[in-house]
C-alpha cells in the first residue's frame, strides 16, 4: 500500500522570465531598486511586429500594383485576394505587437531611470 506525502511541494526559488529582481540584489550599482530582467521579451515583440508590419504592408503594395489592384467588389485577382487577406490579417497583429513591444520598452525604460 502506497502513502501519500502530506507536505505540500515546494515552490520554484527559480524567477519567471518576465518577472523584476528583487531589489537590493542587483550588480552594477542596481541596489536597492527594482531592474527588468534581461530577456522579457520585448525585444522579440518588437521584432516580430517590425517584421509583420512590413510584410503586411508590402502585400498591400503588391496587390495595389502588380496583382491588378482592388476595385469596387475587392481584388481583381486571386493573387490579389489572398495576398489582400494577409494584409487585413497582419495588418492589425503587427500594430498590436508594435504597441505592446513599445509599452514593454517604455516600461522598462521607466524603471532603468527610477532613483533609488
Amino acid at each position: 500500500m502506497r502513502t501519500v506525502d502530506p507536505t505540500p511541494p515546494k515552490a520554484s526559488s527559480k524567477p519567471y522570465v518576465g518577472d523584476l529582481s528583487e531589489p537590493g540584489t542587483g550588480a552594477n550599482g542596481t541596489a536597492g531598486r527594482a531592474v527588468p530582467a534581461s530577456d522579457d521579451g520585448t525585444r522579440a515583440l518588437l521584432k516580430a511586429g517590425f517584421w509583420i508590419m512590413l510584410g503586411s504592408l508590402l502585400s498591400l503594395l503588391l496587390t495595389e500594383t502588380v496583382f491588378g489592384g482592388i476595385g469596387i467588389y475587392g481584388a481583381r485577382s486571386n493573387l490579389g485576394w489572398l495576398s489582400l487577406m494577409f494584409a487585413m490579417m497582419g495588418l492589425p497583429f503587427g500594430l498590436m505587437l508594435l504597441v505592446l513591444g513599445v509599452a514593454k520598452w517604455l516600461r522598462n525604460r521607466r524603471l532603468r531611470r527610477r532613483p533609488i
